[in-house]
């Protein structure tokens, strides 16, 4: 305890800085809360690797076509690393039962958003490539932008358990984060800097289609989470949650 002797002190594995036991309650809320955010980071990581790395590997192998160039690929991961350290202080729900990992739910709902995003991809390289009939520089700059604003908005539908608009909503420093690389993907692309411009039209149609897919990965999650709750006896996924605040800055 914190008002234990010196020598107490330097025989114990741990030992409490504050009085009393609630410093060991806030550990465990805040490691729990750690747990979540690892698991939406987890799913949201894989899903984005299969949704980018299968369109594109499937791209050049059926249709013999690269749908980005080298520099978009670099951008895109540029533009992924703001919102994915935004995770850090997301809001997430307080968990009664002890945090643990459930590697089969976390593989197969990765899975499914990562199908889904490639299912999304190609749809929209055939609008571009069929429907609108874009040159090959500005279809490259159309998919880079879908790739880029949809797979920000994953991060949304990998977050909560539940439908994305339901609580606990998302921290500010996440939700800003992801705003602004999405705006700034969109003056790249709009303002050609180092793409082939593409105009406002284009962006704002790439913007409601990515929206779109965004309900509608979030309601294949929704789906699957709570047939696989039923299914295995998971009831945390369940109940309704209460929410845990995400850190501060200056605590973190």
């Amino acid at each position: 305890m914190s008002s234990s002797t010196d020598a107490a002190r330097a025989a114990a594995d741990v030992f409490l800085l504050q009085p009393g036991l609630s410093v060991i309650a806030d550990a465990i809320k805040e490691a729990r809360r750690i747990f979540q955010r690892m698991e939406s980071y987890v799913i949201y990581r894989i899903a984005e690797t299969i949704r980018v790395l299968f369109f594109i590997v499937l791209s050049i192998l059926i249709f013999n076509f690269y749908p980005i160039t080298a520099v978009m690929i670099v951008l895109l991961a540029l533009l992924n690393d703001a919102p994915i350290l935004a995770i850090a202080y997301d809001n997430v729900r307080e968990m009664k039962e002890p945090a643990k990992w459930n590697l089969e739910r976390v593989m197969v709902l990765s899975l499914l958003l990562g199908f889904v995003g490639v299912i999304s991809s190609f749809v929209i390289f055939y609008i571009g490539d069929v429907v609108l009939s874009l040159p090959t520089g500005e279809l490259q700059s159309f998919i880079f932008l879908k790739l880029a604003v949809a797979g920000h908005l994953t991060i949304f539908v990998t977050r909560v358990p539940d439908n994305l608009w339901r609580r606990p909503y998302p921290g500010r420093v996440l939700f800003w984060s992801a705003v602004m690389t999405k705006v700034l993907a969109t003056l790249v692309v709009v303002f050609g800097v180092f793409v082939t411009p593409v105009g406002w039209k284009l962006a704002g149609m790439i913007w409601a289609y990515a929206l779109i897919w965004m309900f509608i990965a979030d309601q294949v999650k929704v789906v699957f989470l709570r047939r696989y709750a039923i299914w295995s006896g998971d009831e945390i996924w369940l109940t309704p949650p209460v929410i845990m605040p995400a850190p501060t800055l200056i605590s973190l």
